[in-house]
């Protein structure tokens, strides 16, 4: 243990376990034949606390494959609940165990978890594993969800397994190491609920207050503070994700985290067109989880986190009710507020006018009429330079151009505070999926030179780059690209 712990600097601190115990499952990974790093995030390493320089990569390779853990770690996997696709289901880690609650230098607690480690007593039919591809999907977008600052987990490296998995075909099998601020849930409240164990609930409402809201634990309403703060988290995540275009692909109660980041990245993408019935995964049949109905999942999740607090906010449940409906029901116009402020920041407005969600609006229809890249557009507007592509040759865009350019003389403002607000907001560089698709290829097969530059060139993503690759989207083509969970 000490050679580990002056090597690695783990400081490991679990607290979840405390809760009740049919909410976690004490267990180890299962071990791999030939595990070997494919990618290791040293940034993230450094920020954790985590010291890999003496270590050499095949003993990395060993504990992040589950197959060597530190001495006296005790892995656990999390029970929860939820709606999948709006239909109730207990669940909980299936092929998920946590290495420990990691204290950082700065003071702060995450979990560090691995995915695709084997079978737990929640994996129901499942093998307990994951493929190469989608881990690596999930490292690629979390890191540059990262950078676009906008909150979510982590992922701290991806080691191949050296086995194969049987989905369609067989697959090369790998583990991702994960770091989350927790793995608190919507789905973990819904199984304690479920249990109707109020006393749990209770300590669960507690705990997470104390993990992640200390600023509200002495309020006499702690479970209705609590829903106020994961409602004004989940809105502003969702515009954010709107405003890059990022579509979630599969915004599960059990997806939703109590902390506001994203996290689970499955069959998720970014838009290339604009269209607001966007789908990309390939299990979405009626577009439950399409790019516009974002804020709807959102709130829907949000009144299923509200029913389970029910209990705690009011022993008269009929004055519970109407205290918690009071909160949802601001869901709406608050994320219209923060719709609304983030696109007018999107194409540079700054204070008030009648005309202004009019302006958005407008502009909106026109990307979706001349199916205009999402990325591309706004960073062209911003810039000032328009290529000849079809939207900007529409006439009726021509007068939104002059309508916009009037609009922005009433900010009273110098012109660079316009261009200031545009450019943090609109990233010139996203992971384009057929970029994405094609780093997953030919890491398949060992040539990991595009997957470094691509992780490195979104380390960046409001810059300009000189590389017309990384800009362009995706050639036409009569396929849809779809996405897999990879489960």
């Amino acid at each position: 243990m000490v050679e580990y712990k002056m090597t690695l600097n783990f400081n490991f601190n679990n607290t979840y376990t405390n809760l009740p115990e049919y909410m976690t499952t004490k267990l180890s990974p299962t071990p791999v034949k030939n595990p070997e790093m494919i990618i290791l995030n040293y940034d993230l390493a450094e920020n954790l606390g985590l010291n890999f320089k003496n270590v050499d990569l095949k003993e990395l390779s060993n504990i992040f494959s589950g197959s060597k853990l530190p001495p006296n770690t005790e892995t656990f996997s999390q029970a929860y609940a939820g709606h999948q696709f709006g239909h109730f289901v207990i669940l909980g880690d299936g092929r998920a165990h946590m290495l420990g609650e990691q204290i950082k230098p700065d003071g702060s607690r995450v979990d560090i978890q691995f995915k695709g480690s084997g079978k737990t007593p929640y994996s129901r039919s499942g093998d307990g594993r994951a493929a190469l591809g989608p881990m690596l999907r999930e490292y690629i977008i979390s890191e540059a969800m990262h950078y676009l600052k906008i909150p979510t987990t982590r992922s701290l490296c991806v080691v191949k397994t050296g086995e194969s998995i049987l989905r369609e075909s067989k697959l090369q099998g790998a583990v991702l190491t994960r770091v989350a601020s927790s793995h608190l849930r919507v789905g973990t409240f819904q199984f304690v609920a479920s249990n109707q164990d109020i006393k749990t609930l209770s300590e669960l409402v507690n705990y997470t207050v104390e993990r992640h809201f200390p600023d509200i634990e002495n309020n006499k309403n702690l479970a209705l503070e609590l829903f106020k703060k994961v409602l004004n988290l989940q809105i502003d995540l969702v515009t954010n994700w709107m405003r890059v275009g990022f579509v979630h692909g599969v915004m599960n109660t059990d997806n939703m985290a109590i902390s506001g980041e994203t996290i689970d990245y499955g069959p998720c993408a970014f838009m290339d067109n604009y269209d607001p019935q966007t789908v990309f995964s390939s299990i979405d049949h009626y577009g439950r989880y399409a790019y516009v109905n974002q804020p709807v999942i959102a709130h829907w999740n949000l009144v299923r986190f509200a029913e389970t607090l029910i209990p705690l906010i009011d022993s008269d449940q009929s004055i519970a009710i109407k205290k918690v409906e009071t909160e949802v029901l601001k869901f709406d116009e608050l994320y219209k507020e923060s719709w609304f402020k983030m696109m007018k920041s999107k194409v540079g407005i700054i204070g008030e006018d009648e005309n202004d969600l009019k302006l958005i609006n407008d502009l909106l229809s026109l990307m979706h009429r001349n199916q205009a890249d999402y990325t591309n557009t706004f960073r062209n507007i911003m810039n000032g330079k328009l290529p000849k592509e079809r939207l900007f040759n529409d006439p009726d865009f021509i007068f939104w151009e002059e309508t916009w350019k009037s609009r922005l003389k009433k900010n009273n403002q110098p012109e660079e505070k316009s261009y200031d607000l545009m450019k943090g907001s609109n990233p010139v560089l996203i992971p384009r999926n057929h970029l994405v698709e094609e780093v997953l290829s030919e890491a398949e097969n060992n040539q990991l030179d595009k997957l470094n530059k691509i992780l490195n060139k979104l380390k960046n993503p409001y810059d300009e780059v000189d590389e017309e690759m990384y800009l362009k989207p995706a050639p036409p083509s009569n396929k849809i690209y779809k996405t897999f969970c990879g489960t």
